[in-house]
């Protein structure tokens, strides 16, 4: 037993980090999370974090891991230099840059993930125009297999997506070749691919074994759909500080503003995130037990309230409209009748989600399976039964255990293809 391999995943989120490792069997042997001390802007802080949790992690299981692989916000853009060095804070997920339109219309005239000023092709675009060139373009979990690496080189393709990634073809567009910031851009490999080996030096100060691999991981969303074992008549919805929807289907969907189509575990995945989540709940709600809240509402009750819950100015999906305001106004005296008006929101916002991917040529879900904190709200799973009209269960495995499966996979399987940038 003591030969059994080990991998350790690693999840990026909105508000902090959670390691997992698991073993040949996919059983979650410890899991640990930390929240930002800075916030998700600060690429320093990601790595804090990384290192002070794999410090917590079990020796045993620290000196039999084999393989590691993050994921990451993929929407969380940082410029670097050669060797990795931030030279600003990152621009976060939820940074529309609409003064950029015409730009990304000439870039991606054909639509799709980049071509909306909330994508990061938006973000890179404000980056290159803000540091001289050498610069690397890196999003959040790529930076971190970098740091593991001690090269910046690759990027992972579901990761990039939103900055142009055509995962038909499997090259950038063409349009790219003649900007000024081509040389910025990851070179590409598939998600369950090896890296390389982590360097020497990461394994001296982490306490890792020197021939540990670090392996392209994938988005946050997709490695919480990795844990959920999703059936093919079910959606998945993760309720944490964004709103994400996923759906396995057979062929890509039809290319939509602030929708995306990725290939996990050799399928079809296609989703989009809203802005809104529970990160406005807490925004709303600070220091107050929203579980105690929310047992004084009765999910059966309509609230009357109709309110558009996003933290701020802008939308990505199931809108595409980076001006799109907020409506948290009227609040009732009452806390409780407040926040059931926003679960209602929250809720329609999902129930505008499966809508909008249904009519691109999904099927609609006839069950939901839920992650993230808001699957552990039985009122606000209960109030979704009953707007969306199916029944709804809850996975409580963390995504850092989803993205530890591709961890998993490169162990059983070294051999598996890579992919690369055309150049």
């Amino acid at each position: 037993m003591s030969q059994d391999p080990l991998v350790l995943g690693i999840d990026l989120g909105t508000s902090g980090v959670r390691i997992a490792v698991i073993d040949s069997n996919c059983a979650l042997l410890q899991t640990e999370s930390a929240p930002y001390q800075i916030g998700l802007v600060n690429p320093f802080d990601w790595r804090d974090r990384c290192c002070a949790l794999i410090g917590r992690l079990k020796p045993d299981y620290r000196h039999r891991l084999k393989a590691i692989a993050a994921d990451g916000t993929s929407g969380t853009l940082l410029a670097c230099d050669q060797q990795g060095l931030p030279l600003a804070e990152a621009l976060p997920y939820s940074l529309a840059c609409p003064n950029v339109l015409d730009q990304l219309r000439d870039l991606s005239p054909q639509g799709g993930p980049a071509s909306s000023a909330s994508g990061s092709l938006a973000r890179a675009l404000h980056l290159v125009e803000q540091h001289q060139a050498p610069l690397l373009l890196r999003h959040q979990a790529d930076w971190i297999s970098g740091w593991l690496l001690d090269d910046w080189s690759y990027g992972e393709e579901g990761n990039n997506l939103r900055l142009g990634w055509d995962l038909n073809k499997q090259s950038w567009p063409d349009s790219f070749i003649r900007q000024p910031w081509w040389e910025a851009l990851p070179e590409i490999r598939a998600s369950g691919s090896v890296f390389g080996p982590v360097s020497p030096q990461r394994a001296k100060d982490l306490d890792l074994p020197e021939d540990l691999l670090v392996v392209a991981g994938t988005t946050d969303s997709n490695a919480a759909v990795l844990t959920a074992d999703a059936e093919d008549d079910e959606g998945i919805t993760v309720l944490g500080s964004t709103l994400v929807l996923k759906r396995f289907t057979d062929q890509p969907l039809a290319p939509w503003p602030g929708t995306s189509n990725h290939r996990v575990g050799g399928r079809w995945l296609c989703g989009g995130a809203s802005n809104a989540g529970a990160a406005v709940l807490k925004q709303l709600f600070p220091d107050i037990d929203l579980a105690e809240l929310s047992r004084q509402i009765d999910p059966d009750q309509i609230s009357g309230l109709q309110l558009r819950p996003l933290p701020r100015c802008g939308e990505r999906f199931p809108v595409d409209d980076p001006n799109l305001e907020p409506i948290l106004t009227p609040r009732p005296v009452s806390d409780s009748l407040y926040l059931h008006g926003l679960l209602e929101g929250l809720t329609t916002i999902e129930q505008a989600g499966w809508q909008l991917l249904t009519s691109l040529g999904a099927d609609p879900p006839k069950k939901i399976v839920t992650l993230g904190g808001g699957a552990r709200n039985p009122q606000w799973r209960r109030l979704r039964e009953r707007q969306l009209c199916v029944p709804i269960r809850s996975c409580n495995t963390p995504p850092a255990a989803g993205v530890a499966r591709l961890a998993l996979q490169a162990v059983k399987a070294p051999d598996k293809t890579i992919h690369l940038r055309e150049n």
